[in-house]
């Protein structure tokens, strides 16, 4: 099976890249985000453009919680700004994950952290939710 992430790019996710895509996702979902960011990375390192730079955002934003919960704020904070910024380029149709409902829950964090207010290392996590075709969806 071949997932198109990006509809004006003629590059497909081959069915084992799809699979590490939907891994990392439901590893982000479950709070382990060292392990979403060691999936996604090897998912990362096989794409090109425009996709890598997505990829690196999710990336940045699953590290960024796991500063977080380590209790490294600064490293939260600067990595969460990154992967935002990194990502608000991008909508779901292009990238097959639902980007407002992310954006909405990183957006009290990020402001939280950028004003150097105290923040638990127990924040809640947002969820992604992939909106990929194959019923694979987080």
């Amino acid at each position: 099976m071949l997932v198109n992430m990006a509809p004006e790019s003629t590059e497909l996710l081959t069915s084992h890249q799809s699979a590490l895509l939907h891994q990392g996702i439901d590893l982000f979902n479950q709070g382990k985000f060292f392990d979403c960011h060691e999936v996604l990375e090897e998912l990362w390192m096989e794409c090109s453009g425009e996709r890598k730079k997505f990829l690196q955002g999710i990336i940045q934003v699953a590290v960024a919680f796991h500063h977080l919960r380590n209790g490294n704020f600064v490293g939260a904070s600067r990595l969460l700004s990154a992967g935002i910024e990194k990502i608000r380029s991008f909508d779901s149709n292009q990238q097959l994950i639902d980007l407002p409902p992310l954006f909405a829950a990183l957006s009290p964090l990020h402001e939280k952290l950028q004003g150097g207010y105290a923040v638990s290392p127990s924040y809640p996590h947002p969820r992604i939710s992939c909106l990929a075709p194959n019923g694979l969806n987080s």
